[in-house]
């Protein structure tokens, strides 16, 4: 079992910058491959960013290639999206995620994680 929790969420205006936290419970945090996840209201969940076990390999959605930086410290079970040049349409609940395999075609799917945080809403103004 492993328990999520993000923070670091907020409003800002259009080209700021925001930084968000994931800390994870358990002693097997560094087994996981972590992600983060959007959902605007009326839309479905969408992939962001993921990071593999070891932290080598990144995945970043096309919208926010050039933006956003995923990394994770496994020493202090923390994973963390530094958001740059923000845009209104980065507007979300923005949710961290954890799977124990990281497979490229699957790693952008919801239904692939086995644990999710309850959310931190990011709101950019324009």
């Amino acid at each position: 079992q492993v328990q999520l929790v993000e923070s670091g969420g907020g409003l800002v205006q259009a080209g700021d910058s925001l930084r968000l936290s994931c800390t994870a419970s358990g002693r097997t945090f560094s087994t996981y491959a972590v992600a983060w996840f959007r959902q605007a209201p009326g839309k479905e969940r969408e992939f962001v960013a993921a990071l593999s076990q070891g932290g080598a390999i990144r995945s970043y959605a096309d919208s926010v290639k050039g933006r956003f930086t995923i990394s994770r410290d496994n020493a202090k079970n923390t994973v963390s999206l530094q958001m740059n040049s923000l845009k209104p349409e980065d507007t979300a609940v923005y949710y961290c995620a954890v799977t124990l395999v990281y497979a490229y075609a699957r790693i952008r799917i919801p239904a692939q994680y086995d644990y999710w945080g309850q959310g931190t809403q990011v709101t950019v103004s324009s």
